[in-house]
C-alpha cells in the first residue's frame, strides 16, 4: 500500500518542480505578450492534473518499475538460471552465456518504445508535415529497432566490462557518415527520433535493466557500468532511422528505374 506520507512528500517535490515552470509561462505571458490568459480555471486543473499525475508515476516507478526490472536482470542473470543454458564449458561464464539477457534487452526495448507516447506524438506530426510520405508506423518501427538494438548491445558492454566511450564514439561516426547520405528531409527527424525515445515509459525500465545487470554481474560496478543503457538508446534510434530512409530511398529509386525499362 501507498503510505500517505510518502506520497505527500513526492506530491511537494512534484509541485516544487513544475512551479518555475508556471512562473515562466504566466511571467512571459503577462510581462511581455500582455496578454490574459484564455480560460484560466481550465490552465489551472490542467497543471493540477499534471503534479497530480507525475506524482502518482513517480510512486509506481518506485513501487512496480524499478524493482521489476532490477528483479528480471537478477534472476537472468543468476548463475542457477544460467547454468540451465549453458554454452560455455568451464566455471567462468562468457559473454554468450548471456544470450537471455540480450533478448530480454531486445525486447524491452522496442515494446517500450512502440507504446511512447513522445514517439506516438512526433510520428503522427512527421506524417501530417510531410504529407503522408513518412509513414506512422514504419518510423515507429525504426526508432523501435535502434532502440532495441541499443539497449541490447548496451547490455552485451555491460556483461564484458567495454568501456563506453568506444562504442558511444564509433556510433556518433556513424551518425556522421550518414547525416551526408540520408534525405535531407529525414536528417532533423532522425536526430530528434533519439529525445524522443527516452522519455516516460522507456526511460525507467532501461536504468533499472542497466542497474540491475551491474549488480548482479561478477565484477561489474553499478555506479561506472550501470548506467550507459539510455546513452545508447538516444544513440542507434538516430541510424536506425536514417537507415530506413536510406533503404526506401534506394528501394524507390529501384522502382522508379525498372518502370522506366519496362515502358521503353
Amino acid at each position: 500500500m501507498i503510505e500517505w506520507s510518502h506520497f505527500v512528500d513526492i506530491f511537494i517535490d512534484t509541485v516544487s518542480d513544475v512551479v518555475p515552470i508556471a512562473c515562466i509561462i504566466f511571467g512571459f505571458q503577462f510581462a511581455v505578450l500582455r496578454k490574459p490568459i484564455a480560460h484560466p480555471a481550465k490552465v489551472m486543473l490542467g497543471f493540477f492534473y499534471v503534479i497530480l499525475g507525475l506524482s502518482l508515476f513517480l510512486i509506481g516507478l518506485d513501487l512496480a518499475l524499478f524493482p521489476l526490472g532490477e528483479t528480471m536482470a537478477s534472476q537472468l542473470t543468476a548463475p542457477n538460471f544460467i547454468q540451465q543454458f549453458q554454452l560455455s564449458v568451464g566455471v567462468h561464464f562468457q559473454w554468450f552465456d548471456y544470450y537471455w539477457v540480450y533478448l530480454f534487452a531486445f525486447f524491452i526495448g522496442f515494446s517500450t518504445t512502440i507504446a511512447e507516447p513522445s514517439l506516438i506524438a512526433v510520428a503522427l506530426k512527421a506524417n501530417q508535415v510531410s504529407g503522408g510520405s513518412i509513414s506512422v508506423n514504419g518510423l515507429r518501427i525504426a526508432v523501435a529497432l535502434g532502440v532495441a538494438f541499443g539497449i541490447s548491445l548496451g547490455s552485451y558492454r555491460i556483461v564484458v566490462g567495454d568501456p563506453i566511450h568506444y562504442y558511444i564514439i564509433f556510433g556518433y561516426v556513424i551518425v556522421v557518415i550518414q547525416t551526408f547520405y540520408a534525405p535531407k528531409l529525414i536528417i532533423p527527424l532522425a536526430y530528434d527520433s533519439g529525445g524522443v525515445t527516452t522519455s516516460t515509459v522507456t526511460v525507467p525500465l532501461v536504468a533499472a535493466l542497466g542497474l540491475g545487470l551491474a549488480s548482479t554481474v561478477p565484477g561489474r560496478n553499478p555506479m561506472i557500468d550501470g548506467f550507459g543503457l539510455i546513452a545508447f538508446a538516444s544513440l542507434f534510434p538516430i541510424i536506425s532511422v536514417m537507415g530506413y530512409a536510406q533503404i526506401t530511398q534506394w528501394l524507390n529509386k529501384e522502382t522508379k528505374r525498372e518502370d522506366e525499362e519496362n515502358a521503353l
